[in-house]
């Protein structure tokens, strides 16, 4: 019986293993993570300046909640 160890993966077989990874991979790595950054400051900001609650309820014809009752 032929043994098959020798077609096994094996880590030193892929290109991409020990510090062996190409430029281009290695930029679009670097893209993906600075674009997903980018993307999650502009959710932020926006969920933030979005997220301002106005504490006045009511206008002047009809005030709304009146706090002065009980006091």
């Amino acid at each position: 019986m032929k043994s098959n160890m020798n077609d096994e993966p094996s880590l030193e077989k892929i290109d991409d293993f020990n510090g062996k990874e190409t430029k281009d991979k290695r930029n679009t790595v670097r893209l993906v993570i600075i674009g997903l950054l980018v993307f999650g400051a502009i959710y932020s900001y926006f969920k933030y300046d979005n997220n301002q609650v106005d504490d006045y309820v009511g206008t002047a014809e009809k005030p709304g909640i009146n706090v002065t009752k009980g006091k």
